[in-house]
């Protein structure tokens, strides 16, 4: 370093790093054709890498299944799992019974708590 001056180089913004004997990978083009709204996204990947069948639309969110020369790849979705909601879970816990008798107890004591605010403000 102390061949270099550092006297005036922003250091953030430029990289004294050069690019010269750097061999880039190979890169390929893949397009991505949207479900729903039709637009056509175009990925580049590595040339050697493993591609996705399915990407997300940039535009609207929905499925893009990958195209490959003029046909689209079928996606298999055999294998993906419904989303789990709060009440699966919950039912995988305890029965419906149970969640009845439980609201029965939290309902009996929000009414005997409320009785007891109403009772005190009654006598003051």
């Amino acid at each position: 370093m102390a061949d270099r001056s550092l006297r005036g180089i922003r250091l953030g913004a430029s990289s004294l790093q050069s690019e010269d004997g750097v061999v880039f990978h190979e890169r390929a083009n893949h397009t991505y054709v949207c479900t729903q709204c039709g637009r056509e996204t175009v990925m580049t990947f590595a040339a050697d890498a493993e591609l996705p069948e399915a990407w997300e639309c940039r535009t609207c969110g929905a499925e893009a299944v990958l195209r490959v020369g003029d046909s689209v790849v079928e996606v298999d979705h055999s294998g993906d799992k419904a989303p789990r909601t709060h009440w699966d879970m919950l039912l995988e816990r305890r029965t419906v019974p149970e969640l009845e008798e439980l609201l029965e107890e939290r309902l009996s004591l929000l009414r005997a708590r409320r009785g007891a605010a109403d009772d005190s403000r009654l006598s003051a």
